[in-house]
């Protein structure tokens, strides 16, 4: 007869209200007896999707709200990136794309209710799961646990953040239903009760004993053991092609009573570099969102409303080998990356409207896209020859190298140089020990491309050269470990690097800022740099192209382009990998575009431009194409 409370529909009665102070109290409550959630005294259940504000731009977030609202949800899941807010320690920024608080009148002013989660670890793909990369300025940190130098950071953030929160918490009179805390902490390795009670006790302490706590975890003992807590409710994720019954019976175990709730149902999954695009099909996902409500339980839909994941912050992963994310986050979702209802939108529609009425009116349509057409570009400069630009600070000197936290560089790239001790007639091993170059190193010796050392591949190149030759190597943070076995993730050179059997030493190490750079005007206020350099190595390259006469979203291809970034309008629009696969495009919304003056582009190629170098604007995106390793298959 399956688990306890399971199976009965899970109807709760509205018979028996329960007692009000008055009838105008706002309330959000647990039913234990009920097994449901009670909102100002009669039972309620939602139905919910995520969207990440800062995943998708301002101009967009009205519209993208407004198609959840018409899809029949009557919640949204709220992410709060803690790195996104807080760049540098004791630096906030809540401005323009970052204004949360903007975002959340949205939803109040849309008819949205909101379950919000702060962190401070979030995961959702997203750089360290959100947690800032400086904490990880003290080597030694334990991330997510109840050190005291981790707890010292944390506490002032929620100081910050939550203040702003209180007063939008439904109990208020505001739209906030309920607060995750922290994330998926069972799949962490800390394990630690302390912490998640010391979160307890400052979400409480800021936000007041009445708002609805809980935590999310997976479906497995284990997970569930290490990651709820006595006085945070305990809800559970998994996807359709779970079993609801053993899936809820497992939240069963850790709340006997109380609301069914699939705080993450996958709608669709994450795509990894070099891997095929993930799909999930519509029926399936209406499938089991169809049972999941037969059964009374509120549910909110994961990767249901997302959109452009600006860098620096797609995540990694971390299964048995670094996987980077893509810069897309439309993981085959019901909406997608520019917004379009799609036919699992349409599907998830049909199964909400057997359950609650739909708003009337219409859905509003896709937006519209235009296809520019191809844009020539040229080169501008080699990145070495550009270092002053680039890092105006100038290197830091170094025996031996030293990891983008030691020379507090959060994101992007560091070139480290030295100079070949020694002459080398004979083809030398230039090497790095297994997993120390994190993530991808671009070698130059006398400022000609040599190749590639990876994290989890290629470890050693063959060189040649005379003593005092100059050795360069670009290091790419090709994003943090959101999800896996342990969140600190540093950055750059790990390890010393060695020829044959010697090690070098003797390092300058730059720190690049180039967004700041590109963001200041740079390179289009500058002349080019004259090179007789090849296409070979890192290398800017730019153009311009005018819309004609409106400013609509489009998608950029990249014909025989190996790997980089591209930046429109100063506009950080993420990296392209195109023989790697699966993303072929990036995501261009029209709000970055100008009207009636020219668009700048800027693209940062680490490997080897094409001999003719032009970008193509397309009115659709290309996902699913991966290299076979023999042929690369394009459009």
């Amino acid at each position: 007869e399956g688990v306890s409370g399971l199976g009965e529909g899970l109807r709760c009665p509205s018979a028996a209200p329960l007692p009000q102070a008055s009838p105008l109290a706002r309330s959000f409550q647990l039913d234990y007896e009920e097994d449901c959630f009670r909102k100002d005294g009669a039972p309620f259940r939602y139905i919910s999707g995520s969207i990440h504000y800062a995943r998708v731009p301002r101009p967009a977030w009205r519209d993208r709200l407004l198609k959840m609202y018409m899809s029949g949800l009557s919640t949204v899941q709220v992410y709060v990136p803690w790195n996104y807010h807080e760049p540098l320690p004791g630096i906030y920024d809540f401005a323009g794309d970052r204004d949360v608080e903007a975002f959340l009148d949205l939803t109040v002013e849309l008819g949205l209710l909101v379950i919000l989660r702060p962190g401070p670890y979030i995961c959702a793909e997203w750089e360290m799961g959100g947690l800032p990369a400086w904490l990880l300025w003290k080597p030694d940190i334990v991330l997510r646990s109840s050190d005291p130098a981790y707890l010292a950071a944390v506490d002032s953030w929620l100081h910050v953040l939550l203040p702003k929160i209180k007063p939008r918490l439904y109990q208020h009179g505001g739209n906030i239903i309920s607060i995750q805390v922290e994330n998926e902490y069972g799949s962490y390795y800390t394990c630690d009760y302390e912490y998640l009670r010391h979160l307890l006790r400052s979400f409480r302490a800021l936000l007041g004993n009445e708002v609805l706590l809980f935590t999310t975890d997976g479906t497995r003992a284990e997970e569930l053991r290490c990651g709820t807590l006595q006085g945070l409710y305990a809800t559970v994720d998994f996807g359709p092609d779970s079993n609801v019954t053993e899936a809820f019976g497992a939240q069963r175990r850790v709340e006997p009573k109380g609301p069914l709730v699939n705080s993450e149902y996958y709608t669709g999954w994450l795509d990894y570099w070099g891997e095929a695009h993930a799909s999930t099909s519509s029926a399936r996902v209406a499938r089991g969102l169809e049972d999941m409500l037969q059964l009374g339980a509120s549910v909110n839909m994961q990767s249901l409303f997302l959109q452009l994941p600006l860098l620096p912050w797609p995540g990694a992963d971390f299964k048995d080998q670094y996987k980077p994310v893509t810069t897309s986050y439309d993981y085959d979702a019901p909406l997608s990356e520019p917004g379009d209802p799609t036919e699992k939108l349409f599907a998830i529609r049909t199964v909400i409207s057997k359950f609650q009425p739909l708003p009337v009116g219409p859905m509003p349509p896709a937006t519209p896209k235009y296809a520019y057409g191809w844009v020539a570009l040229q080169k501008y400069a080699d990145l070495l020859d550009v270092l002053d630009v680039l890092c105006p600070s100038g290197p830091i000197h170094s025996q031996f190298p030293l990891t983008f936290e030691a020379i507090k560089q959060v994101h992007g790239f560091t070139v480290y140089r030295t100079q070949l001790p020694q002459a080398v007639p004979d083809p030398a091993m230039l090497s790095a020990p297994p997993h120390s170059v994190c993530d991808r190193g671009y070698v130059m010796l006398r400022q000609e491309y040599q190749g590639t050392l990876e994290r989890d591949g290629q470890t050693a190149l063959h060189v040649t050269g005379k003593a005092g030759d100059t050795l360069d190597i670009l290091l790419e943070n090709m994003g943090r470990i959101s999800f896996g076995a342990n969140t600190s993730d540093f950055k750059g050179l790990r390890g010393n690097l060695s020829l044959d059997s010697s090690l070098l030493s003797n390092w300058l190490i730059y720190p690049l800022a180039i967004d700041t750079a590109i963001q200041q005007g740079w390179p289009r206020t500058a002349p080019p740099k004259s090179t007789s350099r090849g296409r070979a190595g890192p290398a800017f390259y730019t153009g311009t192209f005018e819309t004609p006469g409106i400013a609509w979203d489009t998608f950029v291809k990249f014909p025989g382009w190996s790997k980089g970034q591209l930046w429109i309008n100063g506009f950080n629009l993420g990296r392209y990998w195109p023989h790697w696969g699966p993303q072929q495009t990036l995501y261009v919304p029209g709000s970055v575009l100008h009207v009636g003056r020219p668009n700048n582009i800027t693209v940062l190629e680490l490997e080897g431009a094409p001999p003719t170098p032009f970008l193509v604007f397309l009115d659709r995106p290309l996902f699913n194409r991966t290299l076979s390793r023999s042929t690369v298959t394009t459009e």
